[in-house]
């Protein structure tokens, strides 16, 4: 097998079938064999009925796995990875924003271009509000500062890679996971290529605010001990200003006779100290809860139901 494309499913019941045709139009003629692996992660709609009708027909090789319920797009992509079998293995979304057309171009150029093992795209134009594209630019700009590894800008998940890659990304187990930072932190040499996203087939994208929120979070922790640092920092700091602080109500009061401030004064430093102290155990926390989440030591996903084309259906 040349080429597998993993495509993450939730609730995208009327693109799949689109989606296949589109797969197959696209690779027609390239002189090279290619699978779809669906991944499923617990959709509510037909989307899992639409998968076993394309795994019946078998248009070209199919594979579908199918979760348990929703354990999110990164779950599924670390799926697919496991039951990838092509000698390139391409990311790819099943709403037709990103072209299977860019795949093939993708193959194409690690095929002539041996000394590069990924090729990465970015939007070149980004159909979204000021609001939400200063909050990923901000983004990027503070996770480079404060981690080991340097994310690019605007890339997204929509890449090919050749197997290679997909061993040294199969051996990191983490629960909480975070694709573009695993694929800064595992290396090889990436060409970045621009593309246009194109409208959504059918439906409506799964990102709101909230979850890019949470996944942007997910990447400075995930990747960076710097707010553990910082909270040190701000206690250390607070600690010099309420000493100064002291020195300075004892000076008042010995040298000029000044009364000692009073209640305002009080109340103002124990809130200020309070939600100091408060955000760095906050931060503390979540380190500490990602923690035990791993300790548990649970599985990234389960599969209910898993269909191969050669092998049939696996519990």
């Amino acid at each position: 097998m040349k080429l597998s494309l993993i495509v993450p499913c939730f609730n995208e019941a009327e693109n799949v079938q689109l989606f296949q045709e589109e797969t197959i139009k696209a690779f027609q003629g390239c002189g090279y064999s290619f699978e779809i692996i669906f991944v499923d992660d617990g959709s509510s709609d037909a989307t899992l009925h639409n998968l076993r009708k394309l795994y019946e027909q078998q248009r070209c090789p199919v594979k579908v796995v199918s979760f348990s319920r929703n354990f999110g797009k990164e779950a599924g992509l670390y799926a697919g990875l496991q039951y990838a079998q092509g000698d390139y293995i391409s990311l790819i979304d099943a709403d037709l924003q990103q072209r299977p057309e860019i795949v093939r171009e993708m193959v194409d150029f690690l095929e002539n271009n041996a000394e590069y093992d990924v090729v990465a795209a970015y939007q070149d134009r980004r159909r979204e509000g000021k609001i939400l594209s200063l909050f990923k630019k901000t983004f990027y700009q503070v996770i480079n500062k404060m981690s080991d590894v340097t994310l690019q800008p605007e890339a997204s998940d929509f890449r090919t890679f050749r197997k290679s890659v997909r061993d040294s990304i199969l051996k990191l187990g983490e629960y909480h996971r975070f694709s573009k930072g695993i694929f800064a932190w595992v290396g090889y040499k990436t060409h970045y290529i621009p593309y246009t996203a194109c409208q959504r087939a059918f439906g409506t994208t799964k990102w709101s605010f909230r979850k890019l929120l949470n996944y942007a979070i997910e990447g400075i922790i995930g990747y960076s001990t710097a707010p553990l640092r910082l909270s040190t920092w701000l206690g250390g700091l607070t600690g010099i200003a309420a000493v100064l602080y002291l020195i300075a109500v004892v000076l008042q009061k010995l040298i000029w006779g000044i009364d000692v401030p009073g209640y305002a004064t009080i109340i103002v430093l124990i809130l200020f100290f309070g939600s100091v102290q408060l955000f760095c155990i906050g931060i503390i926390g979540e380190y500490v809860g990602r923690i035990f989440e791993q300790s548990k030591q649970r599985p990234i996903y389960i599969a209910k139901e898993v269909l191969l084309p050669q092998e049939g259906k696996k519990p």
